[in-house]
Formats: C-alpha cells, sequence, structure tokens
C-alpha cells in the first residue's frame, strides 16, 4: 500500500456562536463576514434571526437547521483519470463538508 509523504491535515471544528451556541450559525457568520469585520457580520446574523423568530414564531436556529439540511448534498462527482480518460466518479461527502456546501451555495458571494 503506497503512503502520502506529506502528512494529513488535522480536522479543524468550526467554533460557536456567542448568542445561540451554534456552530452552525458562525459557520454562516464566517460566511457573511465583510472585509474583515465579525461583528457587523454578527449583527446581520442576529437581525435576520429575529426576522425569522417574529415571522415564523419558532425558534430561528431549527428554521435554519432544516434550510440547511434541504440544501446540503448526499452524494458529489470527483474527476477520476482512468487509462487515458477522465471520469466523473460519485463519492459520498462529510457532514461538515455538505454543510459548507449547503452555506456557500445559500448565501451568494455578493452579499
Amino acid at each position: 500500500m503506497l503512503m502520502s509523504r506529506r502528512g494529513t491535515a488535522e480536522e479543524k471544528f468550526a467554533k460557536s456562536d456567542p448568542i445561540y451556541r451554534s456552530r452552525l450559525a458562525n459557520m454562516l457568520v464566517n460566511r457573511i463576514l465583510k472585509h474583515g469585520k465579525k461583528s457587523l457580520a454578527y449583527q446581520i446574523i442576529y437581525q435576520a434571526m429575529k426576522k425569522i423568530q417574529q415571522k415564523t414564531k419558532t425558534n430561528p436556529l431549527s428554521v435554519l437547521r432544516q434550510a440547511i439540511r434541504g440544501v446540503t448534498p448526499d452524494i458529489a462527482v470527483k474527476a477520476r483519470h482512468v487509462g487515458g480518460s477522465t471520469h466523473q466518479v460519485p463519492i459520498e461527502i462529510g457532514s461538515t463538508l455538505g454543510k459548507a456546501l449547503a452555506i456557500r451555495w445559500l448565501l451568494p458571494l455578493t452579499m
């Protein structure tokens, strides 16, 4: 069995946000982050959460989780080079990468 010459990367865990104590909310804040102003990103997220709370009369974190769960992919395709031609091979996605992809798809870059 061939071993990689490089070491394996340590898995990083997202910290939880101060109010909701949720890693998912903090991942959202880090995605919204504008010009390094995290406090502004927190304000944007918390205002949105307050609006969700007022309109739906439910926990905004559960609404966020439901939205992320609905968009999270289970399988992705990866290019594999086999015998001179490239094939798209389906692979399963882990939960952390799936959440990151879902957040990336939900929030446009032009926020």
